[in-house]
């Protein structure tokens, strides 16, 4: 008798505990779906790649679409994709579309014109 009221004292121990082990994962998952989800953040780097047919930079290991809506400028003034050249500084920002690329919506080549006047400020 003492053995059976033992084991029905412990067998609610037992459910609980496998209870709360399934959970455990089921929220891993969760949060890595949640980790994985890309957020609008600054473009700043050397353009490592332009690609003219799809539209597209690389900057380090990060790729942007380029669209209509992008702006792109290139010493203070306006430019195009084609202006971009390998190796320069690209600075601008990003955000991730409906598709799940991210879509440049500025984009600038090479130093900004103010640095540029500044550094010649400093040298006089």
């Amino acid at each position: 008798m003492t053995l059976l009221a033992t084991a029905v004292a412990g067998m609610p121990l037992q459910l609980l505990a496998q209870s709360t082990n399934n959970a455990a994962p089921a929220k891993k998952s969760a949060a890595g779906s949640a980790a994985k989800k890309k957020e609008a953040h600054p473009i700043k780097g050397k353009l490592a790649a332009v690609d003219k047919t799809a539209k597209t930079i690389k900057v380090g290991q990060s790729t942007y679409q380029i669209t209509p809506e992008t702006k792109i400028k290139k010493a203070g003034k306006p430019a195009t994709l084609e202006d971009g050249v390998v190796g320069e500084l690209v600075t601008g920002h990003a955000k991730p579309a409906e598709d799940g690329k991210m879509v440049a919506t500025s984009v600038y080549f090479g130093p900004k014109a103010d640095q540029k006047g500044s550094e010649n400020k400093k040298t006089q």
